[in-house]
């Protein structure tokens, strides 16, 4: 089973600055507490350098990231304020069935109301849900999408 941690990266942040990634690490950890046998995918691990890309390579990445998104069996995604990339990944992930949890203060932005399994206010509220093993709750495709 495969989760994919979705989240801000640069927002709306002009040129090539991130927000923190930190919260990727605190998930991943957090996750492979309560389920080792989950393979965490993390778009930042694999992309670091992704804010220098050029326009091609950018595109590209972008949309394999959203495609990896809506193969994997959970989405968590992290939303302290409106991402696109983030908005693209949970469409993808919600076109395919899968189960997608939102940390975000935003519940009533229309992506996270309309995507979202569950809405969890702050990263220690999802870490609730997950040690009180919840996290495969809805971790199946919604009918509509078989």
């Amino acid at each position: 089973m495969k989760l994919f941690v979705a989240g801000i990266m640069q927002g709306s942040l002009p040129g090539v600055e991130v927000h923190s990634q930190d919260y990727r690490v605190r998930v991943k950890e957090i996750v492979n507490q309560y389920y080792p046998e989950i393979d965490v995918v993390c778009p930042w691990e694999m992309h670091p350098d992704s804010p220098d890309y050029g326009p091609e390579l950018a595109r590209e990445t972008l949309l394999s990231m959203a495609e990896l998104a809506g193969q994997c069996e959970i989405v968590v995604a992290f939303l302290p304020q409106a991402s696109m990339g983030t908005a693209l990944e949970m469409c993808r992930a919600y076109d395919g069935g899968r189960t997608i949890l939102t940390i975000s203060p935003l519940r009533s932005n229309w992506v996270i109301q309309s995507f979202s399994d569950t809405v969890f206010p702050t990263l220690e509220a999802f870490e609730t849900y997950v040690a009180e093993g919840r996290l495969l709750d809805g971790a199946n495709p919604r009918p509509e999408a078989e």
